[in-house]
């Protein structure tokens, strides 16, 4: 008898993306066959987002399109997992028919028994065990390719700025002990992998709770000297924790990629009060003073909210002023969304949705521009790249340098006249600039 088959839709960040590829681990070990398409499965397990509204509504549309399957197709059991199935809990099975089973971020280690039942017919299986207690890590499959990983070093987040519903879904932070981290890097790098991304909801926070001090870059050096892996990135590094140690690894340790991210999400003081934000105007600039003055070549990235309740033109035109005299090399920005369950929602001076997208689309074209500027300033010059796979369509390699992170940022579109495999770094000649891309050859 053949091995009931299961596909997975893994929405939302790559945080979530960890989870799935532990569900995924635990699926295989139990004797199910995972399938890439759903329309071959039997059972769908959809791990949700359900961070802003734009999320919500993209996981609800996804669980309608599977569900189609369910009555037009061989699909026969749908299983909502994540951020949503732990926001809603009971509410999503009682107001979607269409999901069998709800599974918790403190019960992943159920989604066997979850997928079981809903194979065997049972409706209503419902998972929400507390999400403080919950094992962190554990075996995966990972679903990135053979060339990168991303490694979730902590869980949830003590921050509690006034927009985010993060702590309410995923709890406080609970990070992992150093030699569980480093366990799981070695199996990485013993499968071949080239660059390993470090995250969590604040990266920088890691240890605080276990060892009662900031611990990241002591997990990293240990990382490093009991792996080979080439390439280690540092994501989600909140601006009040780039401390003197974290800095000094970013300079110091080669294998360090010279790229961080620092989501500072405002410059305006009155604005980052609101937030609830950790520290003020003058520690976020004195932070990216620091690191471009120290680490040389560093590429930042940043993320930011426009639109949050009371931000004011003149509050908005600082942002503004900060960007265009800062420029950060890469940028993202979101327009507030408002959330139930948090101390913004029922905040006064909500901005209109009129005025939340006229200032995104300002600041995206100021950035624009920036990064515009910042790509041309590459041209001519040699850096290894990644490689990550060959677009027969473009008639290129496709790969990244170490001052692309996957998924957020731009790609190297590069030829070769010698074939390159996948998770080869070979040096490339930058020929051409995009307005996130870039263009070039191999240097023979």
């Amino acid at each position: 008898m053949s091995a009931n088959k299961v596909a997975f839709v893994s929405l939302g960040c790559a945080k979530n993306l960890c989870d799935t590829e532990v569900m995924l681990g635990k699926l295989v070990a139990a004797g199910y066959e995972i399938v890439p398409e759903a329309e071959a499965a039997d059972a769908v397990v959809v791990n949700t987002c359900a961070f802003i509204e734009e999320a919500k509504r993209e996981s609800i549309d996804t669980i309608l399109d599977l569900a189609w399957l369910k009555e037009h197709h061989n699909l026969k059991a749908l299983i909502v997992t994540g951020c949503m199935a732990e926001r809603f809990r009971e509410e999503l099975l009682t107001e979607m028919p269409e999901i069998d089973a709800v599974v918790g971020v403190g019960s992943l280690d159920r989604i066997v028994e979850a997928v079981g039942s809903a194979l065997g017919g049972k409706r209503g299986f419902a998972a929400l065990d507390p999400k403080e207690t919950c094992a962190l890590g554990g075996d995966r499959v990972v679903t990135t390719g053979d060339s990168m990983a991303y490694i979730k070093i902590a869980e949830g987040c003590s921050n509690r700025c006034a927009y985010c519903a993060i702590p309410s879904i995923r709890g406080p932070l609970r990070s992992r002990p150093i030699e569980d981290i480093v366990a799981e890097a070695c199996d990485l790098d013993g499968m071949g992998i080239k660059e390993l991304n470090v995250i969590a909801q604040d990266t920088s926070a890691y240890g605080i709770d276990l060892y009662g001090r900031y611990e990241l870059p002591r997990l990293i050096n240990e990382i490093t000297e009991k792996t080979r892996i080439p390439w280690i990135r540092l994501l989600y590094c909140y601006p009040d924790k780039i401390t003197d140690e974290l800095v000094g690894l970013l300079r110091e340790n080669d294998r360090v990629v010279k790229y961080l991210d620092i989501p500072i999400q405002h410059i305006s003081d009155p604005v980052l009060r609101r937030m609830n934000r950790h520290g003020d105007s003058a520690m976020i600039k004195d932070a990216v003073r620091r690191l471009r003055g120290e680490v040389p070549d560093i590429v930042l990235r940043t993320t930011l909210i426009v639109g949050f309740p009371g931000e004011t033109d003149a509050d908005f035109e600082e942002l503004c002023r900060f960007v265009k005299e800062t420029e950060f090399d890469r940028l993202g920005a979101f327009t507030y969304s408002r959330e139930e369950d948090t101390p913004a929602y029922g905040m006064p001076d909500q901005i209109s949705e009129e005025i939340k997208e006229k200032r995104y689309d300002i600041l995206m074209k100021t950035q624009l521009r920036i990064s515009e500027k910042k790509m041309r300033e590459r041209v001519g010059r040699v850096y290894p790249v990644l490689c990550e796979s060959f677009d027969p369509v473009a008639e290129s390699y496709v790969g990244r340098t170490q001052y692309e992170a996957p998924d957020v940022d731009g790609k190297v579109f590069f030829t070769s006249r010698r074939a390159v495999s996948e998770g080869e770094i070979t040096e490339v000649r930058i020929t051409d600039a995009m307005d996130y891309d870039l263009v070039g050859e191999t240097v023979l």
